[in-house]
């Protein structure tokens, strides 16, 4: 097997002139924390078990004590935890994670999902050694359910490592796991642990690929729909770490770092435990999916001595260029094979009232908005439960009993960002749409981000209604509106997009590997061919097509689509070619990236996230939930309650769109 890691044994590596160097470097006032870390991080795990061997023989001292008493903070958890070995590490993790109120789930999951049987079977030993106290015994005591039952298994660390695969036995587990979820009412839990639990690394990803000819859809998405709470985290985390022990850790490196503040802990444990194993690999992987180096990263958002040490376990910064290593090529083809096979069973968060009767909805909202003050709990009660169709007929049942317009009695009673999401939910689609595009076009400056989100994400058929409903309130056509405000390749896309004709149906194979290979002879080409062709073959041809052109993309060019747009294009276009690529790979993971966009930081942009929130409520927002929960590590639910707070003063806005998010994940 090829090595990967980034440290390495050292070289004519003398023992006991470490631990003197490391004493000197701890001797007297202060301590030399350049000359430790050096020292530390130049040498391999079983190397620093001599050293602290030495340090005790010549100074009759605890090395790692010493450590602890010299150093502080951040920069000591990381410089202690690389003197422990890994299954130490890995049983004090296990052991904190218990500690104090509540579990750390999280920390859990990553180390149960990731180890071998070797690695498990040696921490399980550590932890009795360390803590005198049986591993298995402290889970079952601070876990429950179906999540503590998966982490036993685990623990057994007797997952099957022959190499032998059996291809009716994939075949059969892929059925298995069918009819015990997706093909009928309820879960069966137990089969899922006992198939995911046991069966090798080689074995289970022939079951997932056959799997996906079975359900339409990835184990992932089944997963999603089937499974809920710290369970599904942990059996999302198996099947990542089976797919790709790298992809997963990339992923997990990724979200310790970003947004305000660090998961210390975490970044701390996986820069640790992967450094002298596949952290190449990882950093490869990271490139794939963040168009960033992991060096990079870890340099915006760690400082000091800790940033120092971190970076040497790193091991450099990668070149930018996009090309892959090999092992990053395959996973970038598999990732589009995996969106080219998946079935999306998009699930909404609003849905018809049952016993619904359009004339008590209009007569119960006259009455909230009679006399003095506005009954906003009422409104928000009837509008925000009833389905768009049934708040048509609502509309037309005011106006046919009280002879009132009931779109003019909201705005007059309501205000602000309450009487934006209301109105916006009881336009139909086609005029909530027109709407938007007309306020993403109108007055100082362009909000070519709403354009391009409306314009990628809606149907043929939603384009050619939103086209009608424009041209009867505002007396022009949507095109000549575009014209008027946009130019150059940017205008062309968006006129392109909004004649609503992209083509339908499935991808044509040979076509597919055509159009990729144009592509490819594109990306070398002069900035303005590049861009045409690109806007010929990403504006029109289906979405299934273009998941079969990007995943053959990558075949031919060696580079993944997302990172020759992000790097060979700019503005305005770039962004529109790059929501057409995220949309095609996932398009309620791109929509939950728009929402967490609109809510981070100062100040809500809450035209975008009334947008998404009125637009997706009744076609994918369940779909939107669950990849935000995964990609951001908090919920839609928990994430709106936290921002809108911010310059919302009565809580209904905040409450309305909490209705519409449907619940807590």
């Amino acid at each position: 097997m090829v090595f990967r890691g980034i440290i390495t044994d050292a070289p004519d590596f003398d023992p006991t002139a470490d631990a003197e160097a490391l004493y000197n470097a701890m001797k007297g006032i202060g301590s030399d924390k350049e000359a430790i870390l050096d020292l530390v991080t130049s040498k391999s795990n079983a190397q620093r078990q001599e050293v602290i061997a030495a340090y005790k023989c010549s100074f009759g001292k605890d090395l790692i004590e010493d450590l602890k008493y010299e150093l502080t903070g951040k920069f000591e958890r990381l410089i202690v935890s690389l003197m422990r070995t890994s299954a130490y590490h890995d049983a004090k993790e296990i052991h904190d994670a218990f500690k104090g109120v509540g579990t750390n789930e999280r920390c859990l999951i990553e180390i149960m999902a990731s180890r071998t049987n070797r690695q498990m079977n040696e921490m399980v030993a550590a932890y009795k050694d360390a803590y005198g106290r049986d591993i298995e015994e402290d889970i079952i005591a601070d876990t429950s359910g179906h999540f503590k039952k998966m982490l036993v298994v685990l623990l057994q660390g007797t997952r099957d490592e022959s190499g032998v695969v059996d291809a009716d036995l994939v075949q059969q587990d892929a059925q298995d796991l069918y009819a015990a979820g997706e093909e009928q009412w309820g879960t069966d839990e137990a089969k899922f642990i006992m198939i995911l639990g046991n069966r090798s690394v080689t074995h289970l990803c022939m079951v997932f690929d056959a799997y996906e000819k079975i359900a339409e859809m990835s184990i992932e998405h089944s997963i999603k729909h089937e499974l809920s709470g710290d369970f599904e985290r942990l059996m999302l985390a198996v099947v990542q770490a089976i797919r790709s022990v790298p992809m997963f850790y990339a992923k997990r490196l990724y979200k310790s770092m970003k947004g305000l503040g660090t998961a210390d802990s975490t970044l701390i444990r996986i820069m640790i435990s992967r450094s002298e194993i596949d952290m190449l690999d990882i950093r490869e992987c990271f490139r794939l999916l963040y168009e960033k180096s992991l060096y990079n990263m870890i340099q915006d958002d760690t400082s000091g001595d800790y940033k120092r040490t971190l970076l040497n376990l790193c091991g450099g910064d990668d070149d930018l260029a996009g090309e892959f290593f090999p092992e990053a090529a395959q996973i970038a083809y598999k990732m589009w094979e995996i969106s080219s096979m998946t079935k999306v069973q998009l699930r909404s968060t609003v849905r018809p009232a049952p016993s619904f009767d359009p004339a008590a909805d209009a007569q119960a909202l006259r009455k909230a908005m009679k006399g003095f003050g506005t009954d906003e709990d009422a409104i928000i009660d009837i509008v925000a439960q009833r389905s768009n169709a049934q708040r048509q007929e609502i509309r037309q049942a005011f106006k046919s009993q009280l002879g009132r317009d009931l779109l003019k009695d909201l705005k007059s009673e309501l205000s602000k960002n309450l009487e934006r999401l209301i109105i916006g939910l009881m336009l139909n689609p086609a005029e909530f749409d027109a709407k938007m595009m007309r306020k993403a076009i109108e007055g100082a400056g362009t909000d070519e981000h709403a354009l391009i989100e409306i314009l990628v994400t809606r149907s043929n058929e939603e384009i050619l209604a939103m086209n009608a409903a424009y041209q009867g309130a505002y007396k022009k056509s949507l095109e000549e509106s575009i014209h008027s405000d946009t130019s150059g390749h940017f205008c062309r896309i968006l006129v392109s997009l909004v004649q609503g004709a992209r083509e339908e149906g499935p991808a044509d194979e040979e076509r597919a590997i055509a159009d990729a290979q144009e592509l490819a002879h594109a990306s070398n080409a002069d900035s303005d061919d590049m861009e045409m062709k690109f806007m010929s073959i990403l504006c029109t041809r289906s979405f299934p097509h273009l998941r079969k052109v990007f995943q053959e993309f990558v075949r031919y060019s060696n580079k993944d689509i997302e990172q020759i747009i992000k790097k060979e294009m700019s503005g305005d276009v770039k962004n529109a070619f790059y929501a057409i690529v995220r949309s095609v790979k996932n398009q309620p993971s791109y929509l939950a990236d728009r929402l967490y966009k609109a809510m981070k930081g100062l100040g809500t942009d809450d035209r975008a996230l009334i947008r998404i929130m009125v637009s997706r409520s009744e076609v994918d927002l369940f779909n939107i939930r669950k990849e935000f929960k995964e990609t951001q590590d908090v919920s839609l639910h928990e994430f709106i309650q936290v921002e809108t707070m911010i310059g919302d003063t009565s809580g209904d806005y905040r409450k309305t769109l909490l209705v519409l998010c449907g619940g807590e994940d």
